[in-house]
């Protein structure tokens, strides 16, 4: 049984509609699944690109923001390049996030997003973070 990992922080509706399950979350690596069907289609009946723009963009952030949690800091994001690999109409995909670098002000990860029935690469990413201070009392 996979353990959900609980985000710190709140959610959105946005970030629930891509149904984004984080299983693992660290500073080093970040792991889910997303149960991808006709929700998340084109109006061509395949899954959008810009799902997969979105995964890189949230396991890389999540990822990012845990590795300076410590010092006060969250990431965010400066630049985000998804290559789409494969169409699907519906699968579980896996997503997985590992750092390139992790700077003092800025990090870069890569993050896969596989068909998990048949192991192949359904889009890839990188994502540039800017590390930057939380806000408090705002």
């Amino acid at each position: 049984m996979t353990e959900v990992v609980q985000m710190p922080g709140p959610t959105s509706a946005f970030m629930e509609a891509s149904g984004l399950v984080v299983t693992e979350a660290s500073g080093s690596r970040v792991a889910g699944y997303v149960d991808l069907d006709e929700r998340h289609h084109t109006p061509f009946g395949v899954v959008h690109g810009g799902l997969y723009a979105t995964l890189v963009e949230s396991a890389g952030s999540i990822g990012g923001s845990a590795a300076v949690a410590d010092r006060g800091q969250f990431a965010v994001g400066l630049n985000n390049s998804t290559d789409f690999l494969r169409s699907s109409t519906g699968t579980r995909a896996i997503v997985v996030a590992e750092p390139i670098i992790q700077g003092r002000t800025q990090q870069l990860w890569v993050v896969t997003i596989t068909d998990d029935a048949t192991g192949k690469e359904l889009a890839r990413g990188q994502l540039r973070l800017q590390n930057i201070p939380l806000r408090t009392g705002e």
